[in-house]
């Protein structure tokens, strides 16, 4: 069975508690949930971490590509914005990565409109909320079967 990795970045451990305009009330644990249902409709695993460590999810990026998982999905939070560490991390792997993000990030502040992944990822969904996450799976899974 395909292995997908979902990777929480900074801050998303309060899903649910923070920021309800731009994040909804769905925890972290629901949406983790949301994407495990639907990975087993796609007939992949979906394994999810989350960190509020830089170092910790680069960690976990290296371990990704030592595994050779099929596929990552990485909604990083701000470290989206500054992390050259995690996206060289990114940058090492072969497998297909989408980013996402729940809120439109270009239409946030502007610090929020750059992402550093970009040139890197396979592709980017934001502004769906969890649907973010769901888009990001079924586009992963796509990608990964024409490879």
């Amino acid at each position: 069975m395909k292995t997908i990795l979902m990777l929480h970045g900074i801050n998303h451990n309060m899903f649910g508690k923070r920021d309800p305009v731009q994040y909804g009330t769905i925890t972290l644990a629901e949406i983790d949930a949301r994407l495990q249902a639907l990975g087993v409709e796609l007939g992949v695993q979906v394994e999810s971490f989350q960190t509020n460590s830089e170092g910790a999810m680069c960690e976990r990026i290296h371990r990704a590509f030592e595994e050779h998982c099929d596929a990552v999905l990485i909604n990083a939070g701000a470290w989206t914005h500054y992390s050259y560490g995690i996206r060289d991390a990114l940058a090492i792997l072969t497998c297909p990565v989408v980013e996402l993000h729940m809120s439109n990030i270009h239409a946030r502040e502007s610090f929020r409109h750059h992402s550093v992944f970009a040139e890197i990822v396979d592709g980017q969904i934001c502004g769906f909320g969890v649907e973010s996450y769901l888009l990001a799976l079924r586009a992963a899974v796509s990608q990964n079967r024409r490879t």
